[in-house]
């Protein structure tokens, strides 16, 4: 087997990652608010800060943490966009630092309950449509 065949197989062998930004509300008393196995046939777990986490004075240890917890993020991974929202917002940015703006999300649909990839690319030159 030649070294390239070697490496397709392995780059098609990868397994995607879900980055879970905070772990659940409940998880510590064992009583999980919301339930998010449906967005494991995306990938394998990864969660990067416990349920309590909050961005408050001193955002620094935090975006650090992030980042440590974020730096193998690769553009076939997905966040799972969970916990306090400025939390949410530092994790896209270093995600979107990352990989020059081109990240994927997982998005809850209530009515089909399940969850739907959104790609995000931040810099596309498509039309806006402002219906």
């Amino acid at each position: 087997m030649s070294e390239s065949t070697k490496y397709e197989n392995l780059k098609n062998n990868y397994v995607s990652t879900v980055y879970v930004v905070q772990h659940i509300p409940g998880t510590q008393a064992g009583n999980p608010k919301i339930n998010i196995i449906g967005a494991s046939q995306y990938g394998q777990f990864k969660f990067l800060l416990p349920e309590f986490s909050q961005m408050i004075f001193s955002p620094g240890p935090l975006i650090y943490k992030l980042r440590e917890g974020l730096k193998n993020y690769k553009p076939r991974d997905y966040l799972l966009l969970t916990g306090d929202p400025a939390i949410i917002g530092v994790a896209c940015s270093i995600v979107s630092d990352i990989t020059n703006g081109k990240y994927k999300v997982l998005k809850w649909d209530k009515q089909e309950r399940k969850y739907y990839p959104i790609e995000i690319n931040l810099y596309e030159k498509g039309e806006v449509d402002d219906n």
